[in-house]
């Protein structure tokens, strides 16, 4: 466990777990974890930990949208609307992220140009 981030860590190793011991397929676990999650009108950081494995397994976004259809009358219009707005607060975060991160990336490849490239040159000017 990270040092850093021991919530999150137990928080993903529960969701693992649960996964590995249940009697579910991965995949069915994770829909009905998403199930779950519309039922208590989790926030959007509770999708976020959950749609990553979900996506990992096979999980699509027709899948979700089946998911909110198929809870709709148990739940009600109020609840499936808040869960629509918190997969997509979470989608668009992990878009953030990822963009963050294709960033960073040619930002270290380009810097590890200039270094190569100044080696080459000898530092000259």
């Amino acid at each position: 466990m990270a040092e850093d981030t021991p919530v999150l860590d137990t928080l993903l190793g529960i969701t693992a777990v649960s996964v590995e011991q249940g009697t579910l397929e991965a995949r069915e676990h994770m829909l009905v974890r998403l199930a779950a999650l519309v039922a208590v009108d989790a926030t959007a950081a509770s999708y976020l930990l959950n749609l990553g494995a979900a996506v990992d397994l096979g999980v699509t976004v027709e899948d979700v949208q089946g998911v909110l259809m198929a809870v709709a009358p148990i739940v009600g219009t109020p609840r499936v609307v808040s869960a629509a707005e918190n997969v997509a607060e979470a989608l668009g975060i992990v878009i953030a992220i990822a963009e963050a991160e294709a960033e960073a990336e040619v930002i270290a490849e380009a810097e590890a140009i200039a270094e190569a490239a100044d080696e080459a040159g000898g530092g000259r000017v």
